[in-house]
């Protein structure tokens, strides 16, 4: 075992532990504002959904049920504007990490293949391509990448840790370059419902692919949306050439979405109620604690979506998480996301409406 744990590096939030200690201390408890986790209920009519399934004796199917599949080609044609989805364009996951960090060995991708991802990005696409063996690089635009011998091409709009948007332009420059190149994308949209101060575009929406899906798949979670993070739910949508040989892997693999889930997961892309009233607990949330941040001498840049706020104050994030710790204000130091990130926190908005009130009061003193 230790052959592959060795392939990994520091599992990053245990270098947190000393700081969530010292934000825990402050007399009136801690806030913590750095894994983002989602801390709001689960909509009632999801809950019900899934009590309603709770007799789910037998196996799942790891394809689900053809009510979840047409469950997801209608919220992706409704809400993304792609066009044409059938059951074969789509496949639900057990949650988007599991996808994430077990892609490149699926793809069959080992030492001598390449996998690209943003320079500041979540960690788990570096640890994707380590458990396969296969080399990474980051980028800042990925069409400056050499595509010899580059496997697997990841997209995050939004972004995280930044919120940063890429534009329509952006996509559809960036997917004619990987289909140019015979280059295999991922995008990794899971914040597309949560653009602030721009909108999120998806690579499934035809003026970005030109009504094709050859070469592309968008991946997308329940979890942040309709806070489903503890269902572990999410799905991809795109190419069937790249779907269906998942599918047969993730068939012996057994990687399949419980019953109940899956009832669960109907109901809430049925429902697009429950996300508006979501995306206005953490549009208040937002304005409160960037308004705070910036007011205690912070500079906050992107963040025009997703479910943070990417802040500096010129100094090593370390410093930062330290500077925040005191005031019992717990953040993820920007490092995580790479070296890139070495003067910036992550703070998630991702908390009561009474816990962000008492961060704000502690910004303010």
């Amino acid at each position: 075992m230790s052959a592959v744990s060795d392939r990994l590096p520091t599992f990053p939030w245990d270098k947190l532990t000393p700081f969530k200690a010292t934000a825990a201390a402050h007399p009136d408890g801690i806030v913590d504002l750095s894994v983002g986790t989602p801390v709001d209920p689960v909509p009632e009519l999801i809950q019900k959904a899934l009590v309603a399934a709770a007799d789910s004796p037998g196996y799942p199917t790891v394809w689900g049920t053809p009510e979840l599949r047409d469950a997801i080609t209608g919220w992706v044609e409704r809400r993304l504007g792609a066009r044409g989805v059938t059951h074969r364009h789509v496949l639900p996951i057990v949650g988007s990490k599991e996808l994430v960090a077990w892609l490149p060995t699926q793809l069959g991708l080992g030492p001598g293949d390449r996998v690209a991802h943003p320079r500041l990005a979540y960690p788990t696409y570096e640890v994707g391509a380590r458990l396969a063996r296969a080399e990474y690089e980051v980028y800042d635009d990925p069409t400056e990448l050499d595509p010899e011998g580059l496997k697997l091409l990841w997209l995050n709009s939004p972004s995280n840790p930044t919120g940063k948007v890429l534009s329509q332009a952006e996509l559809t420059r960036i997917v004619a370059w990987a289909r140019e190149h015979g280059v295999l994308l991922f995008s990794d949209e899971c914040y597309l419902e949560l653009g602030w101060e721009a909108e999120p575009v998806s690579v499934l929406h035809p003026d970005v692919n030109g009504g094709s899906y050859e070469g592309i798949v968008a991946v997308h979670s329940l979890s942040k949306r309709s806070n489903l993070a503890g269902y572990r739910a999410a799905f991809l949508a795109g190419d069937p050439a790249v779907l269906a040989p998942l599918l047969e892997i993730r068939k012996h693999g057994g990687m399949m979405t419980s019953a109940p889930t899956q009832a669960a997961v109907i109901a809430a892309l049925g429902d697009d109620d429950h996300v508006r009233v979501q995306r206005e607990r953490y549009a208040a949330r937002r304005a409160l604690l960037r308004e705070a941040l910036l007011a205690h001498g912070f500079r906050i840049e992107h963040s025009e979506a997703s479910l943070y706020l990417w802040a500096t104050r010129g100094e090593s994030c370390w410093d930062t998480v330290a500077h925040l710790a005191e005031r019992g204000i717990l953040v993820a130091p920007g490092d995580f996301y790479g070296p890139a990130g070495a003067q910036f926190v992550r703070v998630a908005l991702t908390a009561t409406d009474e816990r962000v009130r008492a961060a704000v009061d502690r910004l303010s003193k």
